[in-house]
């Protein structure tokens, strides 16, 4: 069976050794050594000041919601994971909905303006499929407009912007650890920000809001543990190289595939890809369908993602349509992407999603 992607493990004994050390200390959990160790080599690694590393991607922005103190409405976007959209209401706040932009799929700054009001105190902005947002342009209206800027960054470990990290923009971005991603810790998630006493809030909010037996605001249980840092720790330094095995495989897909014939997001310029996912948009939801179970009957399996359009769940009090993103949510379509995924099998995806352009 071939899926969407395949997780990256280390040679078991780099593990192993992590293990044994666990074992010595007895040290599982609550800030233990190898999480700082971790959180220090990612520091490094980002070139970023302030960063926690977390129990996974969707609490993280629980956390950045809370620490920027919103209680209002958030304008987002509607082709995103469902984390995203999730994560403001469980945090109480209204998601507004900003339409995408059509070559790239990321939320559209034109867009996001006529929707700002008296209630509108932030700008929750989805890095997709590793593709960097219009940052200058969302940082220059939240600037305007006096309003804080939150990065999902779930897919964008390793991407860059102008040289920088992607997860060094906005007042807080996350990032997903997630056994799937470019990088991952099994599970776990990431948060950054600039500012030191924000950073200081979301340390609290992380452990329960208390350090020892001083009690100093409200917190949930963000932590993560040594097991999973200890992967982290083994995966980080061959992060290159799996960026590097991800774009050769990609260039094969773009080689082979009839692009003529398919729609493909645009890279942003002055971005450094990280090649998380090789995303196809195709010309009618009916073509995807006939494409996706052509594959699965030979056991590979592409993924709708992001489908739906997130502004149509069925449980949103209130909505507004977005066009672009509803008719990219049926006509978008993930092939396997992988460090290791063999070049005949994506021939053989190529093959077949070709016969049927």
């Amino acid at each position: 069976m071939i899926n969407i992607t395949k997780s990256y493990l280390p040679p078991l004994e780099e593990y192993v050794k992590h293990l044994e050390g666990i074992w010595e200390r007895v040290y599982l959990t609550n800030n233990g050594p190898l999480v700082q160790q971790l959180e220090k080599e990612l520091k490094d690694y980002l070139d970023i000041k302030n960063l926690l590393f977390c129990g996974n991607g969707t609490i993280v922005l629980q956390m950045a919601i809370k620490a920027l103190g919103l209680t209002k409405e958030i304008i987002t976007t509607p082709f995103s994971y469902c984390a995203s959209t999730h994560a403001i209401l469980w945090e109480n706040c209204t998601p507004v909905f900003a339409d995408v932009r059509a070559d790239d799929y990321t939320i559209d700054p034109l867009k996001i303006e006529p929707l700002i009001t008296e209630h509108t105190e932030a700008i929750l902005a989805t890095h997709v499929y590793g593709n960097l947002c219009q940052i200058d342009a969302i940082e220059a209206l939240a600037k305007k407009h006096n309003l804080k800027v939150i990065y999902d960054g779930a897919h964008s470990f390793g991407a860059t912007y102008k040289g920088k990290s992607a997860l060094s923009y906005g007042d807080i971005s996350t990032c997903s650890f997630h056994a799937t991603k470019v990088f991952h810790t099994i599970e776990g998630g990431l948060v950054t920000c600039n500012d030191d006493a924000i950073a200081d809030k979301l340390n609290l909010y992380r452990s329960f809001g208390h350090r020892f037996d001083d009690y100093i605001d409200m917190g949930i249980n963000g932590k993560n543990s040594e097991f999973h840092a200890a992967m982290g720790l083994c995966n980080l330094p061959v992060v290159p190289a799996l960026i590097e095995a991800r774009k050769e495989r990609f260039a094969r897909y773009d080689a082979q595939l009839d692009l003529s014939k398919l729609q493909r997001p645009v890279i942003q310029p002055e971005t450094g890809y990280n090649y998380a996912y090789y995303p196809i948009v195709l010309e009618s939801e009916a073509k995807l369908l006939e494409i996706k179970a052509a594959l699965e009957q030979v056991k590979i399996n592409p993924r709708r993602y992001f489908y739906p359009s997130l502004n149509t769940l069925p449980f949103l009090k209130t909505t507004q349509p977005c066009p672009i993103s509803e008719d990219i949510a049926l006509r978008a379509l993930c092939l396997p992407m992988y460090p290791d995924l063999e070049e005949e099998v994506i021939d053989q995806v190529c093959t077949i999603v070709n016969s049927y352009l």
